[in-house]
């Protein structure tokens, strides 16, 4: 008796070393079939198979079987190939306050999604989950850019956000959702690092009507340390979008011992009075340990109030803080008077004035923004 049931352990051992191993080989998968998968735009071909990525500033040079920095991207065959249209992994339905935007659809739904990749290495990204696993490490969905903006008229969402992870790795897929999205009366917003060249945006912008953008620092070498990218084409990208039109709103993560030295804040919103005026909306965000930087406290609130202060001083007009309880730092006023106009608390709309064409009763000044469709 005692044999049998030694033997049956011993069964049962090797039987859980072959799922074992069996599990560790499905999660390497082999190279994906071209045909299921969307030829990727902006590369160009190089000798002996090559291929150089043209959609970012990293500018991936990639010999067969090799993948990008954003791990979305894959030279298949002498062909560069996206790994992730069609495969959302996180979908949402947010409010938009939570993105944040907030001369935009104030109080409304936009219904959220991403994929998998990231073309940075943020050290303290809130969605590393997503954003630095392999594709086929995730569990993804298959929707067809129809699908998206179907589901997103159910919610009865006002727009389709490309968010959580960072957009720009999954373009083929956005460009599509967005065009349909276009079609059936929803507004597109985008939120994103800004670390994208500038044929690809220009193409992207007539399909968007908002654009979120990290402005991570105003420093080049923090750009290289702490965001492992370069700070110059982000202010193309900033400034590119301001041209285009389209709204535009910034955000500033705080973040202690690199981007809360308060000279610095005020030299980044002096950028941006000079660049793009006093009227684009600036988010100071408070930092919360995350990913790579779990040893740093999260930023005090006494910061990002201070911060405010002096973005107000050198002439920002609409200067709010995030992930702090803050109603005057969560509320616009009116540039002229100071009469506040939307009082917010955390995501939710507690009062707003301003009408759709951006006028709001004792304020003579129009208020910038989208208000309404």
């Amino acid at each position: 008796m005692k044999k049998n049931l030694g033997l049956l352990v011993i069964i049962f051992g090797v039987l859980l070393s072959v799922l074992v191993v069996i599990k560790q080989k499905a999660s390497f998968q082999k190279t994906p079939n071209p045909q299921d998968l969307k030829e990727a735009s902006f590369y160009e071909t190089l000798d002996n198979g090559n291929v150089r990525c043209q959609l970012c500033p990293n500018r991936c040079v990639l010999a067969p079987g090799q993948r990008g920095i954003c791990k979305a991207r894959e030279n298949i065959n002498g062909k560069l190939y996206s790994l992730v249209y069609g495969k959302p992994v996180s979908i949402n339905v947010d409010p938009i306050e939570k993105k944040p935007l907030y001369h935009f659809l104030p109080g409304t739904k936009i219904y959220s999604l991403a994929t998998a990749g990231c073309n940075l290495d943020c050290q303290y990204c809130q969605n590393w989950d997503i954003a630095h696993r392999q594709p086929e490490d995730l569990a993804s969905l298959d929707m067809t850019p129809q699908q998206v903006v179907d589901e997103a008229l159910k919610a009865k969402a006002e727009a389709v956000a490309f968010t959580y992870n960072e957009p720009t790795v999954w373009y083929e897929y956005m460009l599509d959702i967005a065009k349909l999205a276009k079609q059936n009366n929803l507004k597109t917003v985008i939120i994103t690092a800004g670390y994208i060249n500038q044929e690809p945006l220009k193409q992207l912008l007539p399909y968007l009507d908002a654009v979120k953008i990290d402005f991570k620092s105003i420093k080049a070498e923090t750009y290289q340390t702490l965001i492992k990218g370069n700070l110059e084409p982000v202010l193309e990208t900033i400034k590119t979008v301001h041209q285009s039109g389209k709204w535009l709103e910034l955000v500033h993560l705080v973040v202690p011992g690199f981007t809360d030295n308060l000279e610095e804040v005020a030299q980044l919103c002096t950028w941006i009075k000079d660049n793009l005026g006093p009227d684009v909306p600036l988010h100071l965000s408070r930092f919360w340990p995350k990913y790579k930087l779990l040893n740093l406290p999260p930023t005090p609130e006494k910061t990002l109030k201070e911060a405010r202060k002096i973005c107000l001083e050198i002439g920002l007009n609409y200067v709010y803080t995030g992930n702090i309880d803050d109603l005057e730092g969560s509320t616009t006023y009116c540039p002229q008077n100071r009469q506040p106009l939307i009082q917010r608390r955390g995501y939710f709309i507690e009062k707003n004035l301003i009408d759709q064409a951006g006028q709001a009763p004792n304020c003579p000044a129009q208020i910038p923004g989208v208000w309404g469709k």
